[in-house]
This record gives structure tokens, C-alpha cells and sequence, in this order.
């Protein structure tokens, strides 16, 4: 063998053993699972930020724990279940997520059962989640405060072999986090992450107008507002993204700024901010960074 052989055959090892290196230090897509306890709830509460992570390339998931049978004014029962499910399918073709999973659990009769408490673990491990998000366990809605019991009581159990068996466990905990709320007792919520969803927020919008029978009709009922609702689908875009619009409270702001930096963070107009639950893996700023890829590199 000559030695301009030896060195061709030496170089083309290198080669191979750069690239090999190279693809073992890409990591995988991350996987997130938004719990809400209904059709539409993940996506008021974290719509911008799952398009940013599916446009990233990251799996995104949304269930829905019951099927919203009982949300609306005139309408109800299966008939309103299955409107439900189809607006949930546009909405998560619009906002360019994996999957949108409706269970098949009554609205408005959600209980920390069991047998849901299974589903919602199954839930968790068939996505294998890196990171679960649901409601704080403190709201004025019983389902909103069931769902966020049902998935915290899930957090230890995703890893446990014999619960749920017909599963395979998650190797480890994901990190659990609760969606922004106002509510404060007994605690208020705390925004230990803040995503920047601006140039999301039309994205984020489209996704809620998928929502036809809770946007358009059955909230704007509640609040004493349905003849507001324009009839034109571009000035209910308008109306929408001005109701959907939410001040960003002085604690999501110096949140911004942690992750963001003062200068930054003072021209965000949308974001969406989670509190990091005491259940499941804790995560340091770090693996924060890691978990949410939109967030600016550490200087």
C-alpha cells in the first residue's frame, strides 16, 4: 500500500468518524402533551408557543379531557361533542401540530377519577413526553381544577411499571408545567418560563377561530357579549385578536427579561408564560433552554 493510499484511506476514516460523532450529538425532536380540560383550552393557553415548537420541528400534542358536550348556549349532547372534535382537527391543521385528542368524558361532570386518571397517564407515556402542561389545580372551573389534579397525579405515576401496565412506563419523569392563570389563592401563579409568541400571534389566532362554537358563540354568550361578534370572518379575526389579547402582567415581564434580556423583552406584545409544577423532573435554567429551543442561547 502507498503511502498517498494509506492517506486517502486514513482521511476517509476521519471523515466517517466526524459524521458518526456529528449525528449522535443531534438530538431528537423534543415531545410535548398540553392537557386541557377542554376543546380549546390549550390552545387559549399555549396555541403560540406549540406553533413555535411545530414549526421548529418539535412533536406537539393537545388533549382535550372531555369532550365539551355541555359548552354552549342552544347547542348540546353528541351533536356538540362531534363539532367540537372536527374545530379541534382545524385548529391543530392550523396551528401545525401532530395531534389533537379529544376523550370521550363528559364537560362540566369532570372528576379526579381513576379510570381517567389511567387515560390521562396513558396519554403521557404514548407521547413520551418531555414536557406535560396542563391547569393549575386552582381555578374557578371544576373541570380546569379536575384536569390539573388528574395530571398532576399522573406526574409520578408515568414511571411506576405496575400502574396502568398495559403501557409501557416512561424511563423518567417529563417535566410538568401549568398553563398562566389569574387566580390568587391559595397562591398566585408564578412565570418561571416566558416564550415570546409576537410573531406567532396571528397563528396563534387562526388556531382559536377554528374554536367556531367557544369564540364566536358560547363565550361571548357567558361574558354578555354575543351581539359584539361581527358576522364578516375578517372582522371576527379583529374582534378575536383584540378579546385574545393578554396584558402582559409586570411578573411575565421580568420573566421575559431573564430569558430574553431587558432590551428584548421591552418590545414583546404577546406571550405565553407556565409555572414550573413541584411534580415531576425540576428543571435548572440550562435544561429550561434545552426544553424550550425558542428561548435565546445563554451569553
Amino acid at each position: 500500500m502507498t503511502r498517498i493510499t494509506f492517506a486517502l484511506i486514513f482521511l476517509m476514516f476521519l471523515s466517517l468518524i466526524t459524521t458518526t460523532s456529528l449525528w449522535a450529538q443531534q438530538e431528537e425532536p423534543l415531545r410535548i402533551v398540553a392537557i386541557g380540560a377542554h376543546p380549546d383550552d390549550s390552545d387559549i393557553q399555549f396555541g403560540g408557543t406549540a406553533a413555535l415548537f411545530a414549526q421548529m420541528g418539535h412533536a406537539v400534542k393537545f388533549v382535550s379531557v372531555t369532550n365539551g358536550d355541555a359548552g354552549h348556549q342552544e347547542e348540546g349532547g353528541g351533536m356538540l361533542a362531534k363539532r367540537r372534535m372536527a374545530e379541534s382537527d382545524e385548529a391543530a391543521r392550523r396551528l401545525g401540530i401532530d395531534e389533537y385528542v379529544v376523550l370521550d368524558n363528559h364537560d362540566a361532570e369532570l372528576q379526579p377519577h381513576l379510570h381517567i386518571r389511567h387515560q390521562i397517564i396513558r396519554e403521557i407515556r404514548n407521547w413520551d413526553a418531555d414536557i406535560v402542561i396542563s391547569h393549575r389545580p386552582n381555578d374557578y372551573h371544576p373541570d380546569h381544577r379536575n384536569a390539573g389534579i388528574l395530571v398532576t397525579d399522573a406526574a409520578y405515576l408515568v414511571i411506576v411499571p405496575n400502574v396502568a401496565p398495559d403501557t409501557p412506563p416512561l424511563e423518567s419523569n417529563p417535566v410538568f408545567l401549568y398553563f398562566q392563570d389569574r387566580f390568587q389563592k391559595p397562591s398566585p401563579f408564578t412565570p418561571h418560563i416566558a416564550v415570546d409568541i409576537t410573531d406567532v400571534f396571528d397563528t396563534k389566532i387562526q388556531g382559536l377561530d377554528a374554536h367556531e362554537s367557544q369564540m364566536y358563540e358560547w363565550l361571548p354568550w357567558t361574558a354578555g357579549m354575543l351581539d359584539q361578534v361581527p358576522d364578516d370572518p375578517q372582522d371576527r379575526i379583529e374582534w378575536l385578536s383584540e378579546h385574545r389579547t393578554r396584558p402582559i402582567t409586570p411578573e411575565v415581564r421580568q420573566a421575559l427579561e431573564k430569558w430574553y434580556g431587558e432590551e428584548h423583552a421591552q418590545n414583546i406584545q404577546h406571550a405565553e408564560a407556565f409555572e414550573i409544577a413541584e411534580y415531576g423532573s425540576q428543571p435548572s435554567d440550562d435544561v429550561i433552554r434545552r426544553l424550550f429551543p425558542m428561548l435565546p442561547g445563554t451569553e
